[in-house]
């Protein structure tokens, strides 16, 4: 994680000290009703011709980075709630009808939640509110990948708070888990008529050890583990694995050695000819990585942070990268006979930047169409479409969205 500055965590002291006793109520956990996708539901296809068989129907599929609410952003949500509690919406609300209006919605919840009324801290160990997930349900999400190198910053009391908060907000979560069983299963949602499987893992934990008796809290990257979930997933009746991995190497626009050869590897294997993974998530890096079609299957390297404080890079410089991300955007086919591959028909990516002059996340295009005269808008559409098309990606028709 990067180095947040002495005065900044010094300064969010007294305003933290004083919201341990606010009210924490949650704030609208309502989900979007123009949502679709449902965790662990078998709803069922549109119906066929009379006799005959079942429409399938494919669906869309939108996933965002890093969610890594440092002590600024918990001192604005603070701000944002009036003074009581703590409310994240307005973050997330211009990017809430892109998320919404997806079929399958997946987020990344780098850091743990502490317990209602606080104490939260950011960096270098992070507690974060628990209304963080009530924010993720609002803009829309479905499902959280939660194994990053920050999940055992708390131990197992962290897990079980973030997992518990998640569960009451509806959105679901892979990557840890609070008993053998849970861990084990991957999230399981719908979208279309495909039933989706949702894998995380991590590259490590910052040196914190797996709690007591606990070997399986978060889930670490292991390419033969990953495989063999990937095919339990498939053989529970997986139509569409996706796997989130936290991996790569801070503030490097490059995929690293680690993310070519397990994504080579991952993407390489397969069952009777169908690929067991059917698409590779990235996140960690902090700054957009490339996305690339390897075997077959889309690989986003790293998408950068969606929400993060102010950012500074490895020479203690202020990093304006650290608040750029890409969203990605799938659409999927269903196949043309049962037990094969559901394909990606379409691949795009949506340039988003955490607009720290006002603490809000934004859709750069859309951003642009309303303030066209903004060239530090401009200027981050710019290096998010350049790291994203940056390992040819562009021949294989990914394209940005309404360019």
């Amino acid at each position: 994680m990067t180095k947040r500055t002495p005065q900044r965590l010094a300064a969010a002291a007294a305003v933290l000290l004083a919201a341990a006793t606010a009210c924490t109520a949650r704030h609208d956990t309502a989900r979007p009703a123009a949502h679709h996708a449902h965790q662990d539901s078998e709803r069922p296809a549109s119906p066929g011709t009379a006799g005959g068989p079942a429409v399938q129907r494919g669906f869309t599929l939108v996933a965002t980075g890093d969610v890594l609410p440092h002590t600024s952003i918990i001192e604005r949500a603070h701000k944002d709630a009036g003074g009581r509690g703590y409310d994240f919406r307005p973050m997330l609300a211009a990017v809430k009808p892109l998320v919404s209006r997806a079929d399958l919605a997946i987020c990344h919840m780098e850091t743990v939640y502490g317990a209602n009324g606080g104490p939260y801290t950011g960096w270098p160990t992070f507690k974060s509110p628990p209304q963080v997930a009530a924010a993720l349900a609002a803009t829309g999400y479905d499902s959280c990948s939660a194994a990053s190198n920050h999940t055992l910053d708390d131990g197992a009391a962290g897990i079980r708070r973030t997992l518990g908060a998640l569960d009451a907000a509806g959105v679901a979560h892979t990557g840890s888990g609070r008993t053998a069983a849970e861990s084990a299963r991957p999230a399981w949602l719908k979208a279309g008529s495909a039933k989706v499987a949702q894998l995380a893992y991590t590259y490590d934990t910052n040196g914190f050890p797996q709690p007591d008796g606990q070997p399986w809290a978060v889930h670490l990257i292991d390419e033969q583990r990953i495989v063999a979930d990937a095919r339990a997933a498939r053989r529970a009746g997986a139509d569409v694995v996706v796997v989130s991995i936290h991996w790569g190497t801070e503030w490097q626009d490059a995929p690293n050695d680690q993310q070519l050869t397990l994504g080579r590897a991952l993407t390489a294997s397969k069952t009777a000819g169908r690929p067991d993974i059917d698409l590779i998530l990235g996140t960690h890096a902090h700054i957009p990585q490339a996305y690339e079609k390897v075997n077959g299957t889309w690989i986003i390297y790293g998408m950068g942070d969606q929400i993060a404080g102010e950012m500074f890079n490895p020479s203690g410089a202020q990093d304006d990268r650290g608040n750029e991300s890409s969203i990605g955007r799938f659409t999927f086919a269903p196949p043309a006979r049962p037990g094969r591959r559901w394909t990606v028909t379409k691949a795009e990516f949506v340039p988003q930047w955490m607009d720290l002059t006002v603490e809000r996340v934004v859709s750069l295009p859309e951003a642009l169409r309303r303030h066209p005269g903004r060239a530090d808008y401009r200027a981050a559409q710019q290096a998010v479409r350049k790291a994203v098309l940056s390992r040819g990606a562009a021949a294989d028709g990914l394209t940005m969205a309404g360019e």
